[in-house]
């Protein structure tokens, strides 16, 4: 599994004490093996959070379905995720307020 990460800072334009209304800061995962890859994202005003986002199949996005928390890769992502500290990890299910937890037994062992 090769492992991408890279830092974003969303943000409008700062006013006049150089202050912002909006800023976010946050890591994109990206999870990838072979023609998979696995998308997740944490803030870092919650470090301890992450959220995955989307699956890609063959260059294909699309949205995570239950069955794709099983998969080899959600597995080994979800180990190297709770390495780095990531104790609270959730799946953007398209229910409710779109986020769910993950399963502890969709988990590999630490």
């Amino acid at each position: 599994m090769q492992v991408e990460r890279v830092r974003h800072v969303d943000c409008g334009e700062p006013d006049a004490s150089g202050m912002y209304d909006d800023y976010y800061e946050y890591d994109i995962y990206r999870f990838i093996d072979a023609a998979t890859s696995l998308v997740a994202r944490s803030y870092t005003d919650t470090p301890a959070e992450v959220h995955f986002l989307t699956i890609e199949v063959a260059g294909k996005p699309r949205p995570l379905q239950p069955a794709d928390l099983a998969r080899p890769l959600c597995k080994r992502a979800q180990a190297y995720l709770r390495r780095e500290g990531k104790l609270e990890i959730r799946w953007l299910s398209g229910r409710g307020n779109g986020y769910e937890p993950v399963p502890l037994d969709s988990a590999l062992e630490r």
